[in-house]
Parts: structure tokens; C-alpha cells; sequence
């Protein structure tokens, strides 16, 4: 009888004292239209070591629907030197998930490029909803010589 009661005022204990969450709050929380933008893809693929120094557009896209009217984006370098040089008009594509980034890279050299860190917050999704904070590191490799 004693574990009975024990156990009944450990139930009680742990009710009385738990976070509310019931079931159909965690459902709310737990949507799409709820939860903040995530990188899905980018071009180059982070991490890559041998990014053709040629390459003129980086983008990046997210598991939503993005803002695209205005200013709706926030490429950041980590240090300015890991910036790459801007080379035209930044854009989203039609599908309205993909960002673009025209730009000019230089050989044997490491990017690094956050989207969305500290202050900057304007890749967002429609609602407002800020997407989460990614990192894009990646390498370019050596300029092949020319064949002359």
C-alpha cells in the first residue's frame, strides 16, 4: 500500500510540476509555417576543397518559401577577407527559395560566408520568421594553365 501512495504522489509530483505541453501544442510548434528556414542546399557544397575558380554565381536554398520583395537577404563574411568580391545584382530565383549571388573568386583561396548571423536577419520566410543562422566554407581550386 505504501508503494501505491508512493507512486501516486510522485505522479502527482511530476503533473504538478511539468511544463505544460500538451499534445496539441507541440503539434502548433512543430509545423512549417511555424518553425524558421533551414539551408537545404548550396552551390557550392560546403565544404568542397576544389571549387573551379571560374565559378560566377553562389546560391543557397532554403526548405521554404522565402520574403523576396526588397532587401531580403543577409550574405555576411565571416572576416572580410573571406568574402568573396561581388560581381553583379543579388537575387532570388523564381522558385522563391533560392538566393543568388553573383561574384568574382580567386584561386587557392578559402570563403567563408554566413547567412543570417548576429544582427543580420533578413533571410526570412513570409511570416517573418528569420531563417537559422548557416555557415558556407568552402575552397577554390588552383587556375589551371593556360593552353597556349
Amino acid at each position: 500500500m505504501k508503494t501505491t501512495a508512493y507512486t501516486l504522489l510522485l505522479l502527482l509530483l511530476a503533473f504538478t510540476f511539468a511544463p505544460d505541453c500538451a499534445a496539441d501544442d507541440i503539434v502548433q510548434i512543430v509545423s512549417l509555417d511555424s518553425l524558421p528556414p533551414s539551408v537545404v542546399k548550396t552551390v557550392p557544397v560546403c565544404g568542397d576543397t576544389a571549387v573551379d575558380p571560374n565559378l560566377r554565381e553562389i546560391s543557397v536554398t532554403y526548405s521554404k518559401d522565402m520574403k523576396v520583395t526588397g532587401h531580403c537577404w543577409s550574405w555576411c563574411g565571416a572576416a572580410d577577407s573571406s568574402f568573396p568580391k561581388l560581381d553583379g545584382k543579388t537575387e532570388f530565383l523564381q522558385d522563391n527559395r533560392t538566393c543568388v549571388i553573383l561574384v568574382a573568386l580567386e584561386p587557392e583561396k578559402t570563403y567563408a560566408i554566413w547567412m543570417n548571423v548576429d544582427k543580420y536577419q533578413s533571410f526570412q520566410d513570409p511570416y517573418g520568421h528569420s531563417a537559422v543562422p548557416y555557415l558556407l566554407v568552402f575552397k577554390t581550386a588552383a587556375r589551371e594553365p593556360s593552353k597556349e
